[in-house]
């Protein structure tokens, strides 16, 4: 007797119109298109998931035909993978990581089938690894989504049409967002010329669809929330959760340090180059110029919470805030600020009040949509740059 597990129906334009509504955006032509594909593959998935052979075996799954996001930051690739992520159903078995993190996995698992299998050809330990890696994934993971997909080094270059074209034949459906074109992957890197063949894998075993419309909404959001808050309180703190939530697209965050002249600079919280820091982690501490160009460099957007009002008293922490103003201010780092008091009224002393004029322009400025304009730029250059930054993020 033929038995059969039946999902509901999953309906992802619907669920994506629930969260615009909610977000208090209009509807996007290339989200809704990017839905479409999404919907298609998550019929696929369940359609398979869904057949079962005679006395409930499972057959072998068919391959599913994937998808590929790509386009500039902040036009909602994310945002869409994760919804049809979360439509599918608790029993279907799907994982999202981010494309680093997953190929830490990936050495890991080959740098201990090396240690076990002294003595053996290198390169059929390393096939045999990729193989196994790949059957123990399938046999765990049916819908795998890649996040921030991306390929910085020769190492990964070298093994990703192997692993991949095995999860492929595994039936692993696999969805992948990017802000580079697959044609521009690891351009410029080592032996690129053997990358190609991952390419062509890529073209030929999922859908590729540029996601690439007008509006950047993690910009259209900080230009409707802004980026200054105050006064202190729990209002701000909330405030400054939504923001580095909404900028982060709700990933985990993970700490930091960064090295400057062997000294090192503890980052509290980060996630998609964006950088979480208190006043006193900053400001109140014995740190200068070269410590904030190196925080300016490293990401592209700066939330700091808990700016002090300002006074005699407290004029070390002033010259800091009003160099770290600088520093962010000269390499197009958005900053994003909870603080005591509004901007013209932050400092309130004499020592540097001339001075201080500087930074509270600067803050204004800051704010402003053209800041916005400016700096967009930037953001696009941070999240483009296929160099594995501190973070662990591109």
């Amino acid at each position: 007797m033929r038995h059969a597990m039946v999902h509901d129906p999953v309906n992802l334009l619907k669920r994506y119109q629930s969260r615009i509504a909610q977000d208090g955006f209009q509807s996007d032509p290339y989200q809704e298109r990017a839905i479409q594909s999404l919907q298609i593959l998550a019929n696929a998935v369940l359609s398979r998931t869904d057949r079962r052979g005679w006395f409930g075996i499972k057959r072998k799954a068919a391959p599913v035909r994937g998808l590929y996001l790509y386009g500039p930051v902040g036009r909602g690739k994310s945002m869409v993978m994760d919804l049809f992520f979360a439509s599918l159903p608790d029993d279907v078995k799907k994982r999202r990581v981010h494309f680093h993190d997953f190929m830490i996995g990936v050495h890991d698992f080959m740098h201990n089938r090396r240690l076990a299998a002294s003595g053996k050809a290198d390169n059929d330990v390393r096939d045999s690894a990729l193989l196994a890696f790949a059957d123990d994934l399938a046999r765990h993971v049916r819908v795998l989504c890649f996040d921030e997909f991306h390929v910085s080094n020769v190492a990964d270059a070298m093994i990703l049409g192997r692993l991949f074209a095995a999860l492929f034949d595994q039936g692993v459906a696999v969805v992948m967002t990017s802000n580079r074109a697959p044609d521009d992957l690891y351009k410029g890197g080592l032996q690129r010329d053997r990358f190609l063949l991952f390419i062509d894998l890529l073209k030929n075993r999922m859908e590729i669809l540029p996601l690439s419309g007008p509006v950047d909404y993690r910009l259209q959001y900080l230009e409707s929330s802004g980026v200054y808050f105050s006064p202190l309180g729990s209002a701000a703190h909330e405030w400054a959760d939504q923001i580095f939530a909404h900028l982060t697209d709700g990933v985990d965050a993970h700490p930091d340090v960064l090295e400057v002249r062997g000294r090192t600079v503890p980052v509290t919280q980060t996630a998609r180059g964006v950088a979480r820091f208190t006043f006193s982690e900053l400001c109140e501490h014995p740190l200068g110029a070269e410590d904030y160009i190196t925080i300016a460099r490293t990401y592209h957007t700066i939330l700091l919470e808990g700016v002090a009002k300002l006074g005699y008293d407290r004029r070390n922490e002033a010259v800091r805030l009003m160099t770290l103003v600088d520093a962010l201010y000269d390499a197009g780092t958005r900053l994003i600020i909870t603080a005591d008091a509004p901007v013209d009224r932050l400092y309130h002393g004499h020592d540097h009040a001339f001075e201080f004029q500087r930074t509270v322009s600067r803050l204004t400025e800051m704010q402003s949509t053209e800041w916005f304009a400016r700096t967009a730029q930037s953001v696009s250059e941070w999240h483009k740059n296929d160099t594995v930054r501190t973070d662990g993020r591109v």
